[in-house]
């Protein structure tokens, strides 16, 4: 363990992220695999599996497989490629990797679980492509506590057929002051253009080491490897979450994104003027989820019973019910949904004002959504797509940035809760925040 004491990990901007809305939409399609309830260019097709045994099947019995794809304009339906989607998070955190350290600026997602980087096992020609947009990419070679973890392998694919692979070794991993003896890491030998195309030099998962993609047997997550090593303290299991918002801005401190490792940080919370709430986590399907059972929309509560929320660090978006995206828009003068965006749109000069006060429980708590932070990007015709929109299919909802800006979260993976600290309650108390 580093005799360093524990600092914030800066959060950078993603040079990449461009905020369009269809394309961001058309990410958390991929990185979620939901079928859309809304009517766009974006769709869940049946498609014969190409596999051998298929090909000596009868044709009415081939198996089938529900593949996104693109609707053009003409009714043709197209692959969903690299150019339609875009990379989905905002933020990127340095991390070092390897002795002596290599810097990787990473995706921190608390949606997966695996931390894999670009690696010079790719092939020559990707390698190429990624020093031109200036990707950092890792040389196991070139450190010495590297150690290749002899068959094992790992590969995430996603529902519109985009891919990453490689192989698998431990090294030390250094995040906020802690070093992470003999972690676990994976090295990209494959990516297909969706990945090599997009900012960032990977990812660091967050989530829990169940969804973890290493086969033939999962390998732990960076928090989980700090648990086992004792690196945190019993009873600071925890990583949490702050991103800058909006009116932030006058105060470079208060407007700093960041994550913490092993301890919350107590001034926040103090300037935030008010108590953690805590709310059990249920870990079962590997993410941060949570019970959400009702929202209100300018006071008006809408009861959702049974329903659940994850929240993630690796979305830009909120999405949540085609209920309750009416119930928002149907507030906003002039708010609509858009079926060329695939998306619920509001006009670009709707003043603050106007704007209906949402909140969305966390366990029995309300927490409120910025109004700052419902728009999301402009797209065309003076309107908005708004960062609020509809989770499809999906059995919970996934609460991203337009959610977390409004709140400093901890994420308690030691005692199985989640801490989340109101940054705003509504707009009269803004100074007394900062």
């Amino acid at each position: 363990m580093s005799a360093r004491e524990h600092k914030r990990i800066i959060v950078k901007v993603n040079p990449g992220c461009e905020q369009e809305g269809l394309k961001s939409y058309a990410s958390l399609l991929k990185k979620y695999d939901f079928t859309p309830t809304t009517e766009g260019p974006y769709q869940k097709v049946n498609e014969t599996a190409k596999t051998f045994k298929n090909l000596f099947r009868p044709k009415d019995k081939k198996a089938t497989n529900a593949v996104l794809r693109k609707v053009e304009d003409d009714g043709q339906k197209g692959e969903v490629k690299a150019q339609d989607q875009m990379n989905d998070s905002l933020y990127l955190c340095p991390v070092e990797i390897g002795t002596p350290p290599q810097v990787m600026n990473l995706h921190f997602d608390t949606g997966s679980s695996d931390l894999w980087v670009w690696s010079t096992e790719l092939n020559s020609a990707t390698r190429s492509e990624g020093k031109r947009s200036n990707h950092n990419i890792f040389n196991p070679k070139s450190s010495k506590t590297f150690k290749k973890l002899s068959g094992s392998s790992w590969k995430i694919r996603y529902g519109d057929g985009s891919n990453a692979s490689g192989i698998v070794g431990t090294d030390n991993v250094t995040l906020g002051g802690l070093v992470v003896e003999d972690q676990p890491i994976e090295l990209a030998s494959k990516l297909s253009p969706q990945f090599t195309q997009g900012a960032g030099d990977g990812l660091l998962g967050l989530a829990f080491g169940k969804i973890n993609t290493v086969k033939p047997k999962p390998v732990k997550t960076p928090v989980e490897s700090m648990i086992e090593q004792t690196d945190i303290k019993e009873g600071e299991e925890l990583f949490t979450c702050y991103l800058g918002s909006w009116r932030d801005k006058e105060d470079d401190d208060h407007g700093e994104s960041f994550f913490t490792f092993g301890y919350i940080d107590e001034d926040v919370v103090a300037r935030c003027k008010s108590e953690i709430h805590y709310v059990p986590i249920d870990s079962s399907k590997g993410f941060w989820q949570f019970q959400s059972e009702s929202a209100t929309v300018n006071g008006q509560t809408i009861k959702r019973p049974g329903n659940n929320a994850i929240a993630d660090t690796g979305t830009t978006l909120a999405l949540v019910s085609d209920e309750l995206c009416k119930a928002i828009y149907s507030a906003i003068p002039g708010g609509k949904f858009d079926p060329k965006q695939q998306g619920w749109v509001f006009p670009v000069d709707t003043k603050v004002e106007a704007l209906p006060k949402v909140t969305v429980a966390v366990g029995g708590k309300q927490f409120e959504i910025q109004k700052e932070d419902f728009g999301y990007a402009k797209c065309g015709g003076g309107m908005q797509y708004g960062g609020i929109q509809s989770r499809g299919d999906s059995k919970f909802d996934i609460l991203g940035d337009t959610w977390l800006k409004g709140v400093y979260a901890i994420f308690d993976q030691g005692q199985k809760r989640l801490g989340v600290v109101q940054r705003i309650e509504g707009e009269q108390n803004v100074k007394a925040a900062k």
